[in-house]
């Protein structure tokens, strides 16, 4: 899994696109999808707002990234915390209600559903404790899915709809169920490619 690197805006702008585009056969075109997409809106939104939760030197910077994270989560019903590290190309198709907690940490080329949830079990608390599950590099995250608590999902694994889980998932799994029981992926889950 990658470390942010900062690049230009447009250049984020253009993969979140592509982004769109690939993990959603129903794209039409990129002028409406910024436009229409809520997952585009609020991963721009995150963007911004990550930006200004890890700028310490501005005071008061978290409390405006807070503000402006509720704000978009009113519009988009999405909710994504600022202190999430997210990397290049995520995707949300159709969004309404996903929760990415705070210290969650989503790697590269992940498709998110509506309806996830990467959450924490609570507990631990004070700086530096992770609460929220770590999501590898090519991540398909089913509708309704729940990551609950200081796991890690595996690179190139999927998560099915309304699956539960709350263990450790290897690299190349599809889980389901509730409590989701991970298996190794055959390559023929119906997966978009990315």
């Amino acid at each position: 899994m990658s470390r942010p690197v900062r690049r230009g805006v447009l250049r984020t702008v253009r993969e979140d696109l592509a982004a769109a585009r690939r993990g959603d056969p129903a794209a039409r075109g990129d002028l409406e999808n910024a436009i229409v997409y809520s997952g585009l809106h609020a991963i721009w939104t995150y963007r911004l707002t990550h930006r200004l939760w890890t700028a310490s030197s501005l005071p008061g910077s978290r409390f405006v990234a807070r503000v402006i994270g509720q704000a978009a989560r009113s519009v988009t019903g999405i909710e994504i915390h600022p202190g999430a590290r997210i990397g290049r190309r995520f995707f949300i198709d159709h969004g309404m209600g996903v929760v990415i907690g705070a210290t969650a940490v989503i790697g590269d080329d992940v498709v998110l559903f509506h309806g996830v949830t990467l959450g924490g079990r609570g507990g631990d608390h004070g700086p530096g404790a992770r609460r929220h599950p770590v999501v590898g590099d090519r991540v398909v995250l089913g509708a309704g899915s729940s990551l609950i608590g200081a796991i890690t999902i595996g690179q190139d694994s999927v998560v099915g709809a309304n699956t539960v889980v709350t263990k450790d998932v290897p690299a190349g799994s599809v889980v389901t169920g509730v409590a989701g029981t991970a298996r190794p992926r055959s390559g023929h889950e119906g997966v978009p490619t990315l």
